[in-house]
């Protein structure tokens, strides 16, 4: 049997047992969908009409609230990684002839999976209250590539912070930045409407060029050059998060 073959079988059985971890784990996974949700239908029918986006608000909101599932999602993945770093679980995989890098692969895997299965209940909830996307075929499946990259790049990253800290209520705040990180982008208002301050971080963060090109390639809006540096951004976040990982979970396994 090759190495290969080896950590692939490992990954999936700890990716099956993330995901079986993540169903028992009701108010989680309330918490990940239903907080987008809600959000979308405050920013909606509250906020909406004092919005002025330029089109209609829902068309406008739909696309970032879609982003905010990943940051919500950020949370339990590093929540999950710290439960098990001080729980015990990882000394007894250590004891079996188990590939090391699929503890994280099965968390990671499985945070995405959950994400998009959010994803796609937010969708669902947008179009009852009359979100119209103009998106073809193509359109939906580059903004779906687009969305996987950026929520396998935030769970990279919430692995790095569920290894960093010691407890797993820390876990929980140490996503703080993430989840936050939307609310200062393009994905609620435009961003020429912020302050000029405030107008110079939302321009340059990573959340305003994925919310543009998810936005454009839904709604046919233009996207400009915000697609590659969207591309930029999470892939840079992946490859230098899933590299940090990697040497955090040696030094914790050590």
């Amino acid at each position: 049997m090759t190495s290969a073959y080896w950590a692939v079988d490992n990954s999936l059985a700890l990716i099956g047992r993330s995901l079986r971890i993540s169903a028992r784990n009701v108010e989680a996974l309330l918490l990940a969908v239903m907080l987008p949700i809600m959000l979308m239908l405050i920013f909606v029918y509250i906020f909406g009409g004092a919005i002025d986006a330029g089109t209609e608000y829902v068309n406008y909101v739909v696309p970032g609230i879609i982003i905010v599932c990943a940051g919500f999602g950020a949370s339990t993945t590093a929540v999950s990684v710290t439960h098990d770093m001080v729980g015990g679980i990882i000394d007894r995989i250590r004891s079996m002839p188990v590939v090391s890098s699929a503890v994280l692969t099965g968390h990671v895997v499985a945070s995405v999976a959950r994400n998009l299965v959010a994803m796609a209940l937010v969708v669902g909830v947008g179009l009852m209250v009359g979100w119209r996307p103009a998106a073809g075929v193509g359109g939906w499946l580059a903004a779906t590539g687009f969305l996987a990259l950026c929520m396998l790049s935030i769970s990279w990253l919430s692995a790095c912070l569920g290894l960093l800290v010691r407890s797993v209520d820390a876990a929980g705040g140490a996503t703080f930045a993430i989840t936050f990180l939307p609310y200062v982008s393009s994905a609620f208002v435009p961003v020429d409407t912020l302050p000029s301050w405030l107008r110079g971080v939302a321009e340059h963060q990573p959340i305003t060029p994925i919310v543009e090109t998810t936005r454009g390639l839904l709604m046919g809006t233009p996207i400009g050059s915000s697609w590659w540096i969207a591309l930029i951004w999470f892939g840079g976040i992946t490859v230098v998060a899933f590299g940090w990982a990697a040497l955090l979970f040696q030094r914790r396994t050590a």
